[in-house]
């Protein structure tokens, strides 16, 4: 498709994304605009009328799904393509949902691109064409044989080429146009349809009456149309498919003639949901799992201070019972207070961690202090770390500055890579845990370094494979890296590792400190496997 008079605008608070992506629009033959924020471009979108818009999801003031919002209550024809981190699936399919034509992932892929806006071009074009020929039925009679045919010609390539499933109803409710794109959704073919079945015969028992009561009212776009209103249709094999419906009451002469309805086949966006909840709950899992492996320890782990503090309780209401306080005895029981004090205060630390850790809760991004987050980390896992041998060292760098991430899924990575390093070090070791700051790139690294057995050369490239371990069977279900991999993906950092048979392997998980604008993350950087072992 020509590039020929296509007005492209770029929303981003980025200046480089901005410069790169229009010289290459440039290039390519699109007039390109440019704006730094959502309000500039929302003007720019009034006042120069882009066809397609490409803005950033994650900007400082209005955001890139308001502005998606804006865009289309001021005109629903003009297309426009989001631009996400990587992860952040639930944005993109929101996206989806308020009708924008695509999403893209950052860093942006050339081809990715321009087939990103192929198909925005595709679907400006087709809804242009599409309400032109609408004004067309509504305002024209066909006065000749001549005009009849090339009306009846240009309606048929123009409705046949739709990426959208197309139907129209005479008053009565009896389908006249079914076109290629509803066929292939529903089963149907053309001759079983027109002229023989309703247009509410599809719709999921009182889904029809739904639409009829939208339609006909001004709540969804305008009274005697829809706009973007979610229904199921039902196909030929009795299936329920999901759909996205705009649809319009025609008229001549005021009268009712009819209904054209514009249907989006949400099947994908719905498989995209679910894979986004499928990772959520994968999540979760792996966190319970390493939940279980860390109450175990944590109960021996406050088994020895309860048993103290039980101890000195008992010795004080020996003594009290036994005979009167003499100052020594006072002076006594000052020094028991303050241990038992000590020693509660150990236990409902380490439980309130415990508990912290086990809230199945909403991904939250905030300023994470690593030197806290790994004393959480090693406090959790101290006991278990005593009971095989293992000697514990941090080695944070001073002044490291905060990070910008969710604490407890960064916790639930460092508490992976510990279990695993425990696991590579079934007779004991060496498990050391660092900091460092790179200022130069705006990036904070922890390392996990432990003294175990290492891994195999050949199961390195599977490690991150869903399901896969080299742990013996009842040890692991291979969650743990394919989970770290995950969130890190997520908080746009990398993963880097150096590993030996017999040797140990060192983690170093590289996150970006805060941007200036703490509300969208940091630009993504490429992603190198992680190795560890025993998985």
């Amino acid at each position: 498709m020509s590039t020929d008079h296509w007005k492209v605008l770029i929303i981003d608070d980025e200046e480089g994304i901005r410069k790169v992506m229009s010289i290459t629009l440039s290039d390519a033959g699109y007039d390109v605009l440019t704006a730094a924020d959502g309000e500039s471009g929302l003007r720019l979108s009034v006042e120069k009328s882009p066809q397609i818009i490409i803005t950033d999801i994650r900007m400082p003031g209005m955001d890139g799904i308001e502005v998606l919002k804006r865009i289309k209550e001021g005109d629903r024809n003009k297309e426009v393509i989001v631009v996400t981190a990587f992860g952040e699936m639930e944005l993109a399919v929101r996206a989806l949902q308020l009708d924008a034509s695509d999403f893209i992932t950052k860093p942006i892929n050339d081809e990715a691109l321009f087939v990103a806006l192929e198909r925005a071009k595709g679907r400006y074009t087709n809804r242009k064409e599409l309400e032109d020929y609408a004004e067309l039925l509504e305002e024209r009679w066909m006065d000749t044989a001549d005009e009849l045919a090339r009306t009846f010609d240009f309606q048929n390539n123009l409705i046949e080429s739709s990426i959208d499933g197309i139907m129209a109803c005479e008053r009565d409710g009896r389908v006249i146009i079914f076109n290629k794109a509803l066929q292939d959704m529903l089963g149907y073919s053309r001759d079983e349809v027109i002229g023989k079945m309703s247009f509410d015969r599809f719709f999921s028992i009182g889904a029809a009456d739904k639409f009829r009561e939208g339609l006909y009212s001004e709540a969804c776009g305008g009274k005697n149309q829809l706009f973007l209103f979610e229904t199921n249709l039902i196909s030929k094999a009795h299936k329920k498919l999901p759909v996205q419906l705009s649809a319009r009451v025609l008229f001549e002469e005021d009268e009712e003639i009819g209904i054209v309805g514009f249907f989006r086949d949400l099947r994908e966006i719905r498989r995209l949901e679910q894979q986004f909840a499928d990772q959520t709950q994968l999540l979760h899992q792996d966190k319970m799992i390493s939940l279980g492996r860390l109450a175990a320890s944590v109960v021996h782990e406050i088994n020895n201070p309860l048993a103290g503090i039980l101890n000195y309780i008992r010795l004080m209401i020996k003594i009290i019972k036994r005979d009167t306080l003499e100052p020594e005895r006072i002076e006594k029981f000052q020094q028991y207070l303050v241990l038992v004090e000590s020693e509660t205060s150990r236990c409902s630390k380490i439980v309130s961690n415990l508990l912290a850790f086990s809230r199945k809760s909403e991904m939250g991004f905030a300023q994470i202090d690593i030197g806290d987050l790994v004393q959480r980390c090693v406090m959790l896992s101290q006991h278990k770390l005593t009971l095989q041998n293992i000697q514990i060292k941090t080695d944070p760098a001073s002044a490291v500055p905060p990070i910008w991430g969710d604490f407890n899924q960064i916790q639930q990575c460092i508490i992976n890579l510990i279990f695993n390093a425990i696991d590579a070090m079934p007779e004991g070791g060496i498990l050391t845990i660092g900091s460092s700051f790179e200022a130069g790139e705006g990036v904070v690294e922890i390392k996990v370094k432990d003294t175990g057995c290492g891994i195999a050369k050949e199961d390195i490239p599977y490690i991150f494979d869903r399901f896969f371990t080299t742990k013996g069977e009842g040890k692991g279900i291979g969650l743990g890296l394919s989970t770290v991999q995950g969130i890190i993906d997520r908080h746009n950092g990398t993963i880097d590792v150096r590993s030996k048979l017999g040797k140990g392997t060192t983690v170093t998980i590289r996150l970006p400190i805060p941007t200036p604008h703490p509300g969208r993350h940091h630009p993504s950087h490429i992603v190198h496997p992680a190795v560890h072992g025993p998985l």
